[in-house]
Formats: C-alpha cells, structure tokens, sequence
C-alpha cells in the first residue's frame, strides 16, 4: 500500500512537472469587455472554442491555461471563441501558427496577442511578454480614485521559487511600452531582461500611472501655488497601506525596506524622495532623475530637517543633467545636504550630473540601468536569505489582513475613528478574512497593542 502510494505520488509530481503552461500577459488595447479566450491547437481539431480549453484569469492581469503534459511538438493560436476573431499580427493580418514543445520538463510560457483579425491592429506594443496590467483599474481608496498597474516579472519568475526586490515607479505610462507613453518608454523591461540574461538576480517593478489632470496633486507633497500639488501624503499612504499590501500578498517578493526601491523622475522623483523619507521602515533606495525639487523645495527641505528618520541605510542615487535648469544641480545639492544631516552616508550617496542630459524619457532609459545595479549593490541577494519575522499586520485587497509575528492569543478589535470597538474578531497567523457587512469607511485593526488602519 505505502509503494502505491509513493508511485502515485511520484506519478502526479511527474507529470505535475512536466505540464506545459501558457499564460497571455497583455491583450490589445481593443479586446472586448467580457471576453472569452480559447486555445485553439493541433492537439484538439483545432476547436476555435472547445469548453475544455478555456483560457482562466489568473487574479494576477495575465490569462492563462495549463496544458498536460503530452509528446512532440503542439501548434496552436488563441480565439475568442471562433476563427473571425482569432488573433492577428500588429496591423490585424495573418500571423503563423504558434509552437511549443514538450521537454519533459515544467514550462511557463508569457504570450503577447497583438491584435484580433476581426477588431483589426491597434499598433505594436514594445512591451516585453513579462510585463502584465495587474489592473486597469486599481482603486486607491485614500484618493477615491482607480489607476492602471503595470508588473514586471523577471524572466525566471515562473520557473523558480525566488523571492525578489521590487521597484516602484511612477508615471507607468512611460516604463516598458511606446504604445502609452508621453513621448518614448523608459525600456526597463528590455533593460532587466538583459541584466538577468547577465547573471543578475532580478526584480520585480511595479508601475503606477499618472493620473493624468491628477499627477502634479499626487506627485506634490505639498500645495504650489501656482501649479497645484498637496495630495502626495495621500498617494503615499496609497502605496504602502494598499498597494504593496497587495503586490507582497500575490507576488513573490522581499517585503522588508532593503529590498524595495522608489525610482521617479522630475515630479515622480520628488515624491519619491519625500516618500522615502516618511516610510523608511518600508523603502530603503531612491532612484532621483531630474528631479522637480523646485516644487516644493523649502517645504521638501524643511520637513526631511524636521523629520525623525534615520536614513543612515538608505541609499540615494541623483541624475541630472547640468543644463536642465539653472537650479536644478543646487536644488540637488540642497536636498543632498539635508538628507545626510539626517544620516544618509557619503558611501551611499551617488550624485551624476551629465553634460548632455536633458529632461526626456530618452535620457532616463539610457541612464536607469546603471542606477538600479548602483542602488542594489550592497544588497545581499540570495534564495537562502533568512528573515526575523517582525511582527507586520497588512492589508491584502479588501476583505483580507496578513497577520505576521504578532501574538494572537487575545481577540482582535475592529474600531472606527472615533475609537469606537465595533466588533471583536478571532486572528490567527497568516491570512485573515475581515468581515464584510460593516459599513464601507476607515477602521483601525486592534491586535495586542498593535493598530493598523484598514479599509472597508
């Protein structure tokens, strides 16, 4: 009996390993609301919509099937439900068949479908197949409103069990794709991709789109009067109360400070700098391009003089070029200057000013490579990293709390902002379902002496 059992587990670890997936990361800019996508392939009659071979969201903005594992080679090409509507090449034609083979060993496949035959071309994206929209549109509770995320997975994500950095960057717009960018894309998918194919260990990006008539409010810690700004505490508290929340809670990552990085430029690096300096328990590096000090220069440089941080590990890289403005080096320089008072070493400090910089897309992409091997440089990378478990109580989307290192031998409390207990809860370890008939609003999350702002 124990031999059957052991054969048919090593059986279902066999053929477990060798299954074929194929995972959609991007779809075209076209794709009907409520589609349906079907694999369509040598290895079922070439059925255009075979109920078996339905195509899943995976939670995570990629569509995905798994394929068992079989012999030889397979091709195929996905539809949404018939052959008018199979997918096309970046003007809307013919493409050929795609092809995988079965190797006996586990395969993740990222796909990009260019265009659908019947809704004709949208353009080519240049975006890498391991770049995903996580979500069209995510809800950012403290501003009312929804953003589209990007994710940028390294290539090996799916065929290791890594835990890796993250960067997150604004202005997502302009990242990994020309198809939405202001005027050219920063290619930090191409970048990494090739850094990896190197030998470096990879990361994780997360790109938030401006919002638009928005960004100068979010990205402006502080109100300018002339152009705006004042909500960037808001858009912050977005960030590390919702987002990476949920970024850590689905994706393998490095959730402690040292292993996540801001990078921005112009406006996006004042925010970041600002960020850093008000969450220092939650990034660590700072990538500054160009940045649009300016805005807020005396408020920015009066509140990192007057903040408690310690910024003696954290890491700052600065980019400009001399020519981008008369105050752009000093603007720099002042910032600099109060950032170290605050202990930010010289050791982690690294300041390039460029003759021909100059306040474009065009120059960040050439320059965000060596900034991101700069920023991780000191930082110890390695699958057999171990970790404290510091007591962390987080928010995953909206209806679960991550409990970690926290003792949960008394009842939680949840409590509105008056300091109201308006329900007692029972919270073990690990995920935790948060109850759901309460009325929508802000609450804090009371455990052992421990609160946590939460949102329902």
């Amino acid at each position: 009996m124990k031999l059957t059992l052991l054969f048919l587990g090593l059986s279902m670890s066999y053929f477990s390993y060798c299954q074929v997936t194929l995972r959609i990361t991007q779809l075209p800019s076209n794709t009907p609301s409520g589609a349906t996508f079907f694999f369509a392939s040598s290895s079922n009659n070439w059925n255009p919509a075979s109920p078996n071979h339905t195509l899943t969201n995976d939670g995570q903005g990629a569509w995905v099937i798994t394929i068992p594992e079989g012999t030889g080679s397979v091709q195929y090409k996905f539809t949404r439900g018939s052959w008018p509507t199979v997918e096309g090449d970046a003007n809307g034609g013919e493409i050929a068949n795609r092809t995988f083979t079965f190797t006996g060993q586990q395969q993740t496949i990222n796909l990009v479908v260019q265009s659908w035959k019947d809704l004709g071309g949208t353009g080519l994206s240049t975006a890498t197949s391991n770049v995903q929209i996580l979500n069209a549109s995510f809800f950012m509770p403290q501003l009312n409103r929804a953003r589209r995320i990007w994710v940028y997975l390294p290539p090996d994500y799916f065929n290791t069990e890594k835990n890796y950095p993250v960067i997150y960057m604004h202005d997502g717009q302009n990242l990994f794709d020309n198809q939405t960018s202001f005027s050219g894309e920063w290619q930090v998918d191409e970048t990494l991709n090739n850094l990896h194919q190197n030998g470096d260990y990879g990361a994780i990006v997360v790109g938030i789109d401006n919002g638009g008539s928005f960004r100068i409010d979010e990205y402006g810690p502080w109100n300018n009067s002339q152009y705006g700004g004042g909500q960037g505490n808001l858009y912050m508290d977005f960030i590390v109360e919702t987002l990476k929340p949920y970024i850590d809670g689905n994706f393998r990552t490095l959730p402690q400070a040292p292993y996540n990085a801001m990078i921005g430029s112009s406006l996006g690096a004042l925010i970041s700098t600002y960020g850093q300096v008000q969450f220092t328990q939650t990034f660590n590096k700072v990538g500054s391009f160009s940045p649009a000090y300016w805005f807020n220069l005396s408020e920015l440089n009066a509140y990192i003089q007057n903040s408690t941080a310690n910024l003696a590990s954290s890491r700052y890289y600065f980019l400009a070029g001399q020519n981008e403005s008369t105050t752009m080096v000093s603007n720099i320089n002042t910032i600099r200057t109060a950032l170290q008072n605050k202990g930010l070493t010289q050791s982690n400090t690294f300041v390039k000013i460029d003759s021909y910089g100059t306040h474009s897309e065009s120059y960040w992409r050439g320059e965000f490579g060596a900034a991101y091997l700069w920023l991780f440089a000191q930082t110890n990378l390695s699958t057999e990293i171990e970790f404290l478990d510091q007591p962390q109580i987080i928010q995953v989307g909206s209806s679960q709390i991550l409990i970690k290192g926290v003792d949960t031998s008394k009842m939680g409390q949840i409590v509105d902002v008056s300091g109201r207990i308006i329900r007692e809860l029972k919270v073990n370890i690990g995920l935790n379902d948060l109850p759901l008939d309460l009325p929508s609003g802000i609450y804090f999350l009371n455990i052992n002496n421990q609160s946590t702002k939460i949102y329902l």
